[in-house]
């Protein structure tokens, strides 16, 4: 099976597994367990930030991070494309009882010019007081599209000027940062909280980490543990994280690559429609809506997954498991619809 629907799919290496099962452990409620430990010092200084917390899940990272910048009734600016606003459950209302002012980007980004004029006036009480920007990079509904750093720090100082908190989702930064060979210290200059992902593209099997400010990070072991993530003996994880950053960073370019010669190939069929610009390893493209679930099922039956995104829309996500030959395979595939 050729599973495309998504890079967390993906299982632990031979390597990875025998790493983990070696993993020196305690009990991390205690902050007794010295692979957590290690892997939260390492990503911590990775991104220039005093401090680091492992995570079971992106969206409960994310989710605490909204919690430390806001209170209740407050409002959080982001795009009409965030994965925190369409795929966490709701969860900024139902933990933070926050609202979300949803901007119209380009593919998941927008601009400080946008970000100024969604701020509603801290002294009109009749609306939302804004407390928080948040920002995914990549994109996930925009296609693996990358933030220019230009544009983040126009939006920081912004945020600065407003006294506005600055949260970025990171689920997919390592790719980001590999595609254009950028320096996570950058990031961790300008937000003020940061949250990446193991699972996706570094192949974890579970984790994610949430860096932060000094005084913001104090409380984020309280959220966490409020939100049931108190964890015990997990540095069996944890080492997969550090196996991970040894390892897989460095081979997301080999996503990449992939990923743009399967758009190549799909410009060329008649089926196709458009093709979103592909930068990191998320395609995402249109069929005919006619043609949609035709395309869909008669690619399952080459025995190849990919998702169904709604309105003609369809996405393909490259990933560790994705090997030459299964690259190989679909592309012939896709040549013979």
């Amino acid at each position: 099976m050729i599973d495309l629907r998504s890079d967390t799919v993906t299982k632990p290496t031979p390597e990875m597994l025998n790493v983990m099962m070696r993993a020196n452990v305690g009990d991390d409620v205690y902050k007794e367990d010295e692979t957590v430990n290690a892997l939260e010092a390492r990503v911590a200084k990775m991104f220039g930030k005093p401090k680091a917390l492992f995570f079971p899940t992106g969206t409960m990272a994310n989710q605490v991070a909204i919690k430390l910048h806001t209170n209740p009734g407050e409002q959080v600016i982001c795009d009409k494309y965030a994965h925190i606003y369409n795929f966490e459950g709701g969860g900024m209302s139902f933990n933070s009882g926050v609202s979300a002012k949803l901007l119209d980007g380009n593919r998941g980004m927008f601009t400080a010019k946008q970000v100024e004029d969604a701020i509603n006036p801290p002294d009109f009480y009749h609306s939302p007081l804004t407390t928080l920007v948040a920002l995914e990079n990549t994109t996930n509904k925009g296609g693996g599209a990358c933030w220019d750093l230009e544009a983040v720090k126009a939006i920081k100082a912004v945020c600065a000027a407003n006294q506005l908190g600055f949260h970025l989702d990171g689920a997919r930064l390592w790719n980001a940062l590999v595609a254009k060979q950028e320096d996570a210290k950058v990031y961790g200059a300008m937000f003020n909280t940061i949250s990446v992902c193991l699972s996706k593209g570094l192949g974890c099997p579970i984790g994610s980490v949430l860096i932060g400010d000094d005084e913001l990070m104090q409380q984020a072991i309280r959220m966490r543990k409020v939100l049931g993530g108190g964890m015990r003996q997990v540095g069996y994880l944890a080492a997969a994280g550090l196996y991970a950053l040894d390892h897989h960073l460095d081979r997301l370019a080999e996503d990449h690559t992939k990923a743009k010669a399967i758009g190549a190939v799909l410009q060329t069929l008649a089926v196709v429609k458009t093709v979103e610009p592909i930068e990191t390893n998320i395609v995402i493209f249109e069929v005919d809506p006619s043609q949609n679930e035709r395309f869909v099922s008669t690619l399952k039956e080459n025995n190849i997954l990919i998702s169904n995104m709604g309105s003609g829309k369809l996405r393909m996500v490259t990933h560790l498991d994705y090997t030459n030959a299964m690259h190989e395979t679909l592309l012939n595939t896709l040549k013979a619809i």
